[in-house]
């Protein structure tokens, strides 16, 4: 399996590969994942759990033929840079980032190491990519809140759904942003 493939599988492609290919793993080739967070382990341990299962499910053994490098930053922002680092020094082949702090740590510290954001806000505004379409560099991944980048898609989408629609209304917030840093919950910023 080549470098790329294995990158593939943590850019939420690897449904796409063919069975023969997930089954053919080359002998005696360990991969290295780095993966950084700003949660604690425990905070996270039913992400960890699924994230070794999928690899697992596609023929992957944690320790056999992959070794996952987790660092946590115990919800301590400036240390991430030193845990990204760490990862750099550890020569892993791929770095998972969860959000936006997290993949700009990753990136401030390497431009050859493939990074993937298993979830980010606006990338391209944020300048984590140069575009959803072609993201350049070593970062790709997923995005929940894509920015305006994507909104035309979304009408188009709309209108190939519903021809006849004639007019649509939006409402939105435009203060509304998470509240902390990898906080769950949503509000308005301090000071609105």
């Amino acid at each position: 399996m080549q470098r790329r493939e294995f990158i593939t599988l943590f850019g939420g492609t690897a449904a796409t590969w063919p069975l023969a290919a997930r089954a053919q793993q080359p002998a005696g080739r360990v991969y290295r994942v780095g993966c950084l967070a700003i949660a604690s382990r425990e905070q996270l341990l039913h992400l960890l759990k699924a994230f070794e299962e999928g690899l697992r499910s596609l023929g992957y053994r944690v320790g056999e033929n992959v070794v996952i490098e987790y660092r946590f930053a115990n919800g301590e922002m400036e240390r991430l840079p030193a845990l990204a680092a760490d990862l750099v020094r550890l020569g892993v082949d791929i770095i998972v980032t969860g959000g936006n702090p997290q993949t700009v740590a990753a990136m401030k510290t390497t431009t050859t190491i493939p990074i993937v954001m298993i979830i980010s806000a606006d990338p391209v505004r944020t300048g984590l990519v140069a575009s959803l379409a072609r993201p350049g560099g070593n970062v790709t991944g997923l995005a929940v809140d894509t920015g305006g980048e994507i909104l035309g898609k979304r009408l188009e989408l709309l209108k190939e759904a519903l021809p006849h629609l004639s007019r649509v209304g939006i409402l939105f917030n435009r203060t509304l942003r998470p509240v902390g840093a990898g906080s769950r919950r949503w509000g308005r910023p301090p000071g609105h």
